[in-house]
């Protein structure tokens, strides 16, 4: 009986492509999703990076407060205290933002300095001299 390991001509041939969508493809599937909704999507990360506000009121009932997304003539009997709550702003959708518009800056190489040799093979030898006189 054979046993298992590489065989000639198996597996997938190389350069071959998936027969899903290519990035291209799959790129301008995106763009053509996203572009009629550019300008408010571009509005909403801004507005993430200044930090946003919101309305929200306190329901009698439970107590909870909760977001208020209706116009204020729309308070009902049981909602009450509207107050105006923030989020801070968003360190990492101005970062994106920034990117995005002046490009994302270059990584620094870092620089790795090393002093004296390593020599293994002498290492080796004088490390089994060692051991062979004890």
């Amino acid at each position: 009986m054979a046993s298992g390991g590489k065989r000639p001509g198996a597996g997938r041939p190389k350069g071959s492509k998936n027969n899903l969508l290519s990035k291209a493809e799959a790129r301008e599937a995106a763009r053509a999703l996203i572009m009629p909704h550019l300008e408010p999507l571009i509005a909403a990360q801004v507005a993430n990076a200044k930090g946003l506000s919101y309305l929200v009121v306190r329901d009698k009932k439970t107590g909870r407060f909760v977001r208020f997304d209706k116009q204020p003539h729309e308070l009902s009997a049981d909602e009450e205290m509207v107050e105006i709550w923030s989020k801070d702003p968003s360190v990492q959708a101005f970062t994106d933002l920034l990117n995005r518009a002046i490009d994302k800056p270059k990584e620094q190489p870092q620089e790795l300095q090393h002093s004296g040799s390593l020599d293994l093979v002498s290492r080796l030898n004088a490390a089994r001299k060692r051991l062979s006189e004890q």
